[in-house]
């Protein structure tokens, strides 16, 4: 599978976990056409098989990984394996999530439990599994898969947005140890809006309607234009939408205000009917292979284009910096001048 030491050097290779179905998928098969390597971790053997399948043929080396990512034992032998099979990683994807729909008073503490040591402790254990590897070569680059959700929580909620506000917390450590190390490792966080992908009919939910996506509803083709772009030119951070860009702004400027925009959100999270699957995928893999769109096909915003950097925000805000210098500059010798009169 890995063809020669020399090809496998000058390999680019990309680990996507939670890599066989919505966002994941749609990241799998973008670097699969961009020329990468692609390894992708998972639970579901049946997705694992199909998904590899696809990948081969797009035309690289694919490899799919049985693992649960909050087994930080078994997280580390795929990367183990992985750069044995397919060469130096040069880019890890933390994408793997798991969520219960429900009040925070209605989450049990074992849900508690299994949402964050997948969503949490997931992307950390990812994360050094990559640097253990990356460490050694001086280079690197990791991107962590958040949400809107990590910046301005939502009700019905409560154990993904912390397990995502966990997560930048996290990154942002780490970001800073790296810098003391001078150790040349990206760090990208990119902030998800809602996507219409196949999670929103097999997270565990306890409301007793179906989950419905707020509009706008994304494309999740979109998300993994934004994951590869990130690859190819580095960045601090990535805004999927104008949606997240809306939220984020709400919670800097008027937080209170955004407490109760954020409780509207309530019923539009809610659609008529029982939810297909009520205990989810939380702690078994759900059945089948429901590839990478979600039931939301009908409402999804067409934009492929749609994300922000922190590149794009510095440099607005050295634009605006620069500006108001230029207005203070011209102000003043119009009040001494007034002062004079």
């Amino acid at each position: 599978m890995s063809g020669s030491r020399s090809d496998a050097a000058r390999r680019k290779v990309v680990v996507i976990t939670g890599g066989t179905q919505g966002i994941g998928r749609a990241t799998a098969q973008a670097f699969a056409r961009d020329g990468w390597a692609v390894a992708v971790l998972s639970r579901g053997e049946a997705r694992l098989r199909s998904t590899e399948a696809e990948l081969s043929a797009l035309g690289g080396p694919a490899l799919a990984l049985k693992v649960d990512v909050a087994d930080a034992t078994a997280v580390d032998a795929a990367a183990d394996q992985i750069e044995q099979d397919l060469g130096p990683i040069s880019v890890w994807v933390n994408n793997a999530m798991a969520t219960v729909v429900a009040p925070a008073d209605q989450i049990s503490p074992d849900e508690f439990r299994r949402v964050t040591d997948v969503t949490y402790h997931g992307q950390v254990f990812g994360t050094l599994a990559a640097l253990r590897h990356m460490r050694p070569r001086n280079r690197g680059h990791i991107i962590q898969v958040s949400s809107g959700l990590a910046i301005r929580s939502a009700p019905l909620q409560a154990a993904y947005c912390g397990a995502k506000h966990a997560v930048t917390g996290f990154t942002d450590s780490l970001r800073t140890e790296l810098i003391h190390d001078r150790l040349d490792v990206n760090l990208t966080i990119v902030y998800l809006p809602a996507v219409n992908t196949p999670q929103f009919e097999r997270s565990r939910n306890h409301t007793g309607h179906a989950q419905n996506a707020p509009d706008p509803v994304y494309d999740p083709r979109l998300c993994a234009a934004a994951i590869l772009s990130a690859a190819h030119s580095p960045v601090r951070d990535i805004w999927v939408g104008r949606s997240v860009l809306e939220m984020a702004a709400a919670q800097i400027v008027a937080p209170g205000f955004a407490d109760q925009q954020a409780a509207k959100m309530w019923e539009p999270q809610l659609r008529p009917g029982p939810p297909s699957m009520p205990d989810g995928n939380l702690f078994e893999p759900g059945l089948g292979d429901p590839g990478i769109d979600g039931p939301f096909s009908d409402r999804v915003n067409p934009t492929r284009k749609e994300f922000f950097t922190s590149r794009a925000r510095d440099a607005a805000v050295a634009g605006a910096a620069g500006l108001f210098g230029l207005l203070a500059l011209t102000v003043a010798p119009l009040r001494k001048r007034s002062r004079r009169v």
